[in-house]
Formats: C-alpha cells, structure tokens, sequence
C-alpha cells in the first residue's frame, strides 16, 4: 500500500514526493507517461552528445531565498543572466524594451533614464483601464514599439490578435528606462550545474519514492492500492471533459545540431515578425557546456499538441471555474501545479505552489506564497491487491529513469535494475505533459 499516488513527475510531483518521503516518512508512487521523470524541464545529451533542453530553453530564475536553498539540495548551480535579442528590422535589439533598444532602433543618444522616460512618455497612448494585452503595451511604449516588438509575435504565439488577449499576457513583461538588458530583474539567477534531470534524480532518490514510466495512470489504478492522489496532469482530463476541453496553446521542437562552436550572440533571439517560428534557443550558452558543434532549437506555436499555454481569455477561466469546483470537492486528491490549476507558472512558482501544499497537507505552518494572476468524477481508490508481476518488480525507482523496452510498455526499476513487467494498456507516449513547460 502506498501512501500516495502522484501523477506526473515533473516540479510539482517530485517536489511533492521528495517532502513526502523525506520529511514525512509516506511511501510514495510517482508515475509519468512519458519515458522520464522531470516533466518540460527534462534535459539529455543529443546524438552529437550536446546537453540539450528537449521541450525548449527552461531558464531558472526566483526572488524566494526559500525555493532556491530548498533547490541547492539537490544541484550546483552554474551562474547565468540571461538576455534576449529581437530581430527588428535587421537589426538585434535588446527586449525587454530599454534605453539601449531605443537607441539602436530610431538612432538616439538618450543618456539617462529621464531622457529614457521623457520618450517613452512622447509615444505613449494612455488607457484609463488597460482590459487587454494591446493596452497594456500600448500605454507603456505606444504604438510603433507595439508593432515592432509585440504584436507579431503575439498573433504567432496565440493565433489571436493582443486587442483580443487578457492584460495578463504582456502585463509581466518590463519596460527600462536604463539599460540593463537582462531578461530577468530576480535575485537568484542561475542553472542547475549538471542539468535539471540531474537535479530530478537526485530528488527524487529515497527509497520511499518508487518510480513508474510509460504509464497512465488510469491503467493502473485497480491494480495498487494507495490512500491519496496528487495529480498534477490536467484537470480536464481528471474529470473525463465532462464540461469540455480546457483550451491551451501547443509549440513544436525542430532540434538541429550546427557545426559551429558557437551560433548566436545570446542564448535566445526572438523573431516577432518573420519567420513562422518565434524565436531560436542555442543550448550551450545557458548550460556553458565546451563541445565544437552546437545546438539549437526553432519554436513553432501550434494549436494542436501537448498543453502549455493555458488560453488567457474569460471563457477559459470560466470553464476552468466549473473543473476548480469539481476538484475542490473531490476528496483525497490533491490538484497542484500548472495543468491541475490552469495557470502559467514559472519554475519556482511550481515549487513554492508544492511546498505550500505539502505544509497544508501536513497540517505545518506554510509562509505565504506569491503565485502569478494568471465521465464526471475519477474511479474510486481500489483496494485490489498488487499483482504478482508488479510485486515481484517492486515498482521501484529509487531516483534512476527508467529504461524502455522493446515494445515501448511501462518500465519499472527496483534498486537500479530494470524489469519488462507492464500494466495493461500502457504505452511509450510522450505526447502527455504533466507539469513544466517554456519557463520565459
């Protein structure tokens, strides 16, 4: 019997069953669908062996002295700023918007942050409310910078205009005066040393934490017993769309390898009005790996595919309403990170949202978290015994990724070694994301 059941192993599981099993002493079942454990922000070693991050560039940075020494148990960290140009017009400038993408685009020579203020307050076009993503931009840089930096990449990113799109899209995006270009303003900026799912293994690697992949849940659950469920995939599903589909935007990956030591002047350069993708990630600049050839990723906005951008509009929050009232009353599960909550969080949002949650579950004082403004009901808990397959295999993880076999089935590894053993109906897909995607 195990304590708890937690669906998806990216952030907000493994964040959940390392407390659990660490802190609490619980026996704890994480399951994945896809072939390994840390959800989007998994990373490997291509074919060429360049460390790359398979879902897009997944960049940490927090304010939360919390999250980040709760982290540094499990990782060094490589220090890292990052920065991001926009092709404009030919040219790379700086986004976000400063004094030096100013100058560089209409040929200024603004010296101080006054002289900064004193243009953008020249261009700007005051809303009194600012209700979408338009106003928002609109009254902080007006009209031209608008066009220029946003409104294409917008329409690519969301195939829908930014007069159509909530504030909340472009209202965590800054403006400077000054010209610091970092992307991030945060305290604590900085990459996992040896990788995220490095970082995940070790996690996740007390022996009270068992491991299964290639799994869907739903296979399983007459097959082992356990007393409570996380479930961090989306919360739609959880409830069989008895009200419909949560819309989300997806993004295809186009990986390649260059044979060159080094492609980009950054890590990133946003393309907001050519091109079909928006933007092109060269790995090698945020994980600071030495190696001759490079690699680099193209990011295509799609409308079909795994679910990452919760759609920001009032008919989602809607929907997702009716879902939020089903999942509060459902008892003994608990609904925790990006897809269960149908929210775009960031990295340490997603694991300041699971230690809050671990604390409430363990009846423990929590510190207040600062999370961003953005069938009908699951089978009962079965009490069948564990099959003798499963049993034998010991359902085991123990931190290590599982290996896939032959026929792509649920793998499972008990002290390290792998065992065939599979649940009826599981498969290698990898098409089902479970916690963290595109972290900028």
């Amino acid at each position: 019997m195990f304590d708890y059941l937690i669906v998806g192993a990216g952030f907000a599981g493994s964040v959940l069953a390392e407390r659990l099993a660490n802190q609490a002493g619980k026996r704890v079942l994480i399951l994945d669908k896809r072939n390994h454990i840390g959800g989007n922000a998994y990373d490997c070693y291509n074919d060429d062996g360049i460390l790359i991050h398979k879902y897009g560039p997944h960049i940490f940075h927090t304010n939360s002295e919390r999250v980040f020494e709760y982290l540094t148990q499990f990782t060094e960290w490589r220090p890292y700023e990052h920065r991001v140009l926009a092709s404009v017009e030919g040219k790379l400038l700086p986004i976000p918007i400063n004094r030096t993408t100013v100058n560089l685009l209409y040929g200024k020579d603004l010296q101080t942050d006054a002289e900064c203020q004193a243009f953008f307050d020249s261009v700007v076009e005051p809303r009194e409310v600012c209700r979408t993503s338009e106003d928002v931009v609109v009254s902080k840089v007006g009209w031209d910078l608008y066009l220029k930096f946003f409104r294409g990449y917008t329409r690519k990113q969301w195939s829908l205009d930014p007069s159509e799109l909530d504030a909340q899209v472009t209202a965590r995006i800054p403006t400077r005066t000054c010209t610091d270009d970092r992307y991030f303003g945060d305290a604590f900026q900085a990459m996992p040393l040896h990788g995220y799912t490095r970082m995940f293994e070790r996690m996740l690697s007390n022996p009270n934490i068992k491991i299964m992949l290639n799994t869907d849940y739903r296979d399983i659950l007459t097959m082992i017993p356990y007393r409570e469920m996380i479930f961090t995939g989306p919360v739609d599903q959880y409830f069989n769309y008895c009200y419909g589909k949560l819309p989300y935007r997806s993004l295809e990956f186009r990986h390649e390898t260059l044979d060159v030591e080094q492609a980009l002047p950054v890590a990133v350069v946003n393309y907001p009005n050519d091109h079909e993708y928006t933007r092109v990630t060269e790995f090698k600049q945020l994980t600071g790996q030495k190696h001759p050839k490079t690699g680099v990723v193209y990011e295509y906005p799609r409308a079909e595919g795994d679910p990452y951008y919760p759609i920001p509009k009032p008919e989602c929050s809607a929907l997702y309403q009716k879902y939020k009232e089903l999942a509060d009353a459902t008892p003994n599960v608990h609904f925790v990170g990006r897809l269960a909550t149908y929210k775009y969080y960031n990295m340490d949002q997603v694991v300041a949202q699971a230690l809050a949650t671990f604390e409430k579950m363990m009846g423990t004082k929590r510190e207040r978290v600062v999370l961003p403004s953005a069938e009908t009901s699951q089978p009962a808990r079965p009490a069948a015994p564990v099959p003798t397959a499963v049993a034998a295999a010991g359902i085991a993880a123990n931190g290590k990724t599982a290996p896939v076999n032959s026929n792509g089935a649920a793998t499972m590894v008990s002290n390290g070694h792998a065992s065939g053993a599979t649940s009826k109906g599981s498969s290698a897909a990898t098409t089902a994301v479970l916690d963290e995607d595109d972290d900028e």
